[in-house]
């Protein structure tokens, strides 16, 4: 039988179009005090460095990220969406505004990227 309105072959557009609008979305801002960052870091000196270049081999560099991708990891870890033996127990004592602070302070770390020849 013919419908004269069918969605079906239109269900991948709309998928699509619907993922894309999500992603496009603003996240919230992250308001943080990068002094209070740079303080709150030194618990992460031993892998991440407090210039936020990764001291062991299975930390990331931090420095340069973008806040809010930051603070969302960070977040994660502390709720156990994002598992990591050390990671997990790190983010558990801190605040939203500890995170907010060291997100701000790693972010705001200028790094300059060489491609090879």
């Amino acid at each position: 039988m013919n419908r004269p309105f069918d969605l079906r072959p239109r269900r991948p557009l709309l998928l699509v179009t619907g993922l894309s609008l999500a992603l496009a979305l603003p996240t919230a801002a992250v308001a943080g005090d990068p002094a209070a960052g740079k303080a709150k870091a030194k618990a992460c000196v031993n892998c991440h460095g407090l210039d936020g270049v990764s001291r062991a081999p299975d930390a990331p560099n931090l420095s340069g990220q973008v806040p809010e991708y930051l603070a969302l990891q960070l977040r994660a870890y502390k709720a156990g969406e994002r598992r990591h033996p050390v990671m997990n127990v790190v983010a558990q004592p801190l605040t939203d505004q500890d995170i907010d602070d060291l997100a701000t302070w790693y972010s705001e770390i200028e790094i300059t990227v060489t491609p090879p020849p």
